[in-house]
């Protein structure tokens, strides 16, 4: 059996862990740092209680064994700096454990305040899902002396391009702030086969997720879905193909993905809402064209307030060889 204090990453008593599993461990008392502070009390103890089930977690508060400067709180209360919070000694069922390899990625960015990377395709930015580990995994491996890193926004597993974390809670508070306030712009290179017709054309369909009878995660079109805004512009026509640039206005999981599909316009190579006649011909070459094996999807630039000096930042991810590549051998094929 494992117990809330190991998952929190305190010490645990060498004798007290060969006793009998249901042997109780001590109760820790943690004082909130300035980092640590302003956030709910459920979301902290979810966060450094990784791995106990969100129900144990929500279990304890209603019984007020959970308490903070020796009062009891409900979910909702925020944490202040200073404030001494009673852990429980909360046991849950033992999980195998695997060791995750520490991994370090293409660096674009990086402080004291921020670390932005240039994902691959094909990597999962997080575990779950059938995915045992992902780029956040395995960068905490990498980096065991990190005290705090946390994904800022997410990618698709298919997606490659800018990926954002943050080393400071202050930062990734700051950072969701500009995101919910429309102040954070992300950019995407995106290619599709197909007659397609404005420079500049705004695409507002409401998104709904649902999950697949298999348990997979999809979204589709629907009236009572979240509202969506893309913005797509077109930047250079290789043939029957089109490479677009795609402006964020929101950030609905498969935006992209659903709204060009949606339009007629399915990206290259993509798996799930893409034209699989069109995919399995691209993953064979023919004459100058190479084949593609992956999703031609990017993110290659973002623009943000930088969280402690508020001065514009502008990064960008260039496109990987693989697509640099396929576009090349399309000019070869249109000529």
């Amino acid at each position: 059996m494992k117990d809330l204090a190991r998952f929190s990453g305190g010490q645990t008593n060498p004798a007290a862990h060969n006793q009998s599993s249901h042997a109780s461990v001590q109760v820790r008392l943690i004082t909130i740092s300035g980092e640590e502070a302003d956030q709910r009390i459920d979301n902290y103890l979810l966060r450094i209680c990784k791995g106990v089930p969100k129900s144990h977690i929500y279990r304890v508060l209603r019984s007020g064994e959970v308490r903070v400067n020796k009062g009891r709180v409900d979910q909702t209360y925020r944490l202040k700096e200073g404030d001494v919070v009673r852990v429980p000694p909360v046991r849950v069922a033992e999980k195998s454990t695997q060791v995750v390899p520490g991994a370090e990625f293409s660096i674009l960015f990086e402080d004291a305040w921020l670390l932005v990377i240039d994902k691959p395709a094909g990597v999962a930015v997080h575990g779950g899902s059938g995915v045992s580990y992902g780029v956040i995994e395995q960068l905490r491996a990498a980096r065991p002396e990190a005290k705090f890193l946390e994904l800022v926004h997410r990618l698709d597993r298919e997606t490659s391009g800018i990926l954002m974390l943050a080393k400071k809670r202050s930062a990734l508070t700051n950072l969701h702030e500009q995101i919910r306030e429309g102040q954070l712009d992300k950019r995407y290179l995106a290619l599709i086969h197909g007659d397609w017709q404005n420079a500049r054309q705004h695409v507002k369909l409401p998104l709904f997720k649902y999950t697949t009878p298999a348990g997979e995660r999809r979204v589709r079109v629907q009236s009572d879905g979240q509202p969506s805004h893309t913005v797509f512009n077109l930047v250079r026509r290789y043939g029957a193909f089109v490479l677009l640039e795609a402006e964020l206005k929101t950030g609905r999981t498969h935006q992209i993905r659903v709204h060009l599909a949606s339009s007629g316009f399915p990206i290259a190579g993509d798996d799930k809402y893409g034209d699989f006649a069109l995919n399995r011909m691209l993953q064979k070459s023919d004459g100058p064209r190479i084949a593609l094996k992956r999703m031609f999807l990017h993110a290659y630039q973002i623009t943000f307030r930088h969280p402690e000096t508020g001065v514009p930042v502008t990064l960008k991810a260039p496109l990987p060889p693989e697509c640099e590549k396929f576009l090349k051998s399309l000019e070869q094929t249109s000529k």
